[in-house]
């Protein structure tokens, strides 16, 4: 077990913002992932359990116990793989190709570590991770007991599970197990795929066309956070009711949208800030990244409270033009 006392978070937040917790914890097997949980359960002092850092946004220094996972290793066993919950998630989708296992290649490049796959249900074009995942193993931080929790049991949603809610800062994720396809069946029909695809004189992708064609369409967009500090995609698509979007595109033809079910639709927030004149715009040191909208990035020594006021007030601005609630998809500190 790893423990640091007054340690930069610099190299633990994509935005790299400059902030400082009281003490680093870090475990890298389950015998001290239970010794974490008893020095957790045996202090009064606040904590918070982060991944890669690339969904967070520090406004402060954090008075605290910063809790990180270094656990290691990918295991097969048939079409499964278990990952530590440290390891880099898209490395495993990487891997998976590799192994004639398939079902991960819409989620290539995304940010972050198989724990925190589990805990936000990362996704994109087209693909969640709670499609995926199988089981997660991990201590119960008040028992130090290990427990193997079940896809089901984790009501995951639209960005969402419950390790964001009712079981926040709860668990020290061990591993996830994630299960996948024997057989290749591409999913091209969310986003820029197919038109990528074509530019590529490509009409029949393999695993790996389709996953360096994600990475391609990944690294137009969006930006490098060793270059340029960012946390992805910052806000959720908000889920609005299909009245709503229909009264909407009436006013604004071409509104894009994805159908959810009868009666939902999700609307592409990068959109609607692009349709508010906030791309490649700034206030201060925190901006909208120039090529996506959905992007707010660290143009350079941005605090947390500057994109925090940026993020509101691109809210307000969306909310007033278009009557919808945007929420950030980053977790704020």
């Amino acid at each position: 077990m790893r423990i640091e006392k007054d340690y930069s978070l610099k190299q633990h937040n994509t935005f790299g913002i400059e902030a400082k917790c009281a003490q680093f914890v870090e475990y890298s097997s389950e015998a001290e992932a239970k010794e974490v949980a008893e020095l957790l359960r045996n202090t009064r002092v606040p904590y918070i359990i982060i991944g890669g850092g690339s969904n967070l946004l520090l406004t402060r220094d954090y008075e605290g116990i910063v809790v990180h996972s270094a656990c290691k290793g990918i295991e097969r066993h048939g079409n499964r793989l278990v990952c530590g919950s440290g390891e880099v998630f898209d490395d495993v989708v990487a891997q998976s190709i590799e192994m004639g296992l398939y079902g991960a290649e819409n989620l290539s490049l995304i940010p972050g570590d198989v724990g925190a796959s589990a805990v936000q249900n990362i996704g994109a074009y087209g693909a969640e991770a709670k499609d995926l995942i199988r089981s997660i193993r991990a201590v119960e931080i008040a028992t130090g007991n290990v427990c193997v929790i079940e896809n089901a049991e984790c009501e995951y949603g639209y960005r969402q599970s419950k390790f964001k809610h009712d079981w926040k800062n709860q668990f020290l994720i061990l591993s996830v197990e994630y299960e996948f396809a024997a057989t290749f069946e591409p999913r091209l029909d969310y986003g820029n795929i197919r038109a990528e695809l074509v530019k590529e004189g490509i009409s029949l992708p393999t695993a790996q066309q389709l996953r360096n064609t994600i990475i391609r369409i990944r690294e137009a967009k969006l930006p490098d956070p060793k270059v340029l500090g960012n946390a992805g995609s910052f806000f959720m698509n908000p889920i609005v009711g299909r009245q709503k979007y229909e009264a909407l595109a009436t006013q604004y033809e071409g509104m894009p949208h994805y159908d959810i079910d009868a009666d939902h639709v999700k609307i592409p927030a990068g959109w609607m800030i692009d349709q508010c004149g906030w791309k490649g715009k700034s206030m201060g040191r925190a901006g909208v990244h120039d090529k996506q909208a959905l992007v707010l990035v660290n143009r350079g020594g941005a605090t947390g409270q500057e994109v925090v006021a940026l993020c509101q007030q691109i809210q307000a601005d969306v909310k007033q033009k278009f009557g919808i609630d945007i929420y950030p998809e980053v977790n704020v500190i």
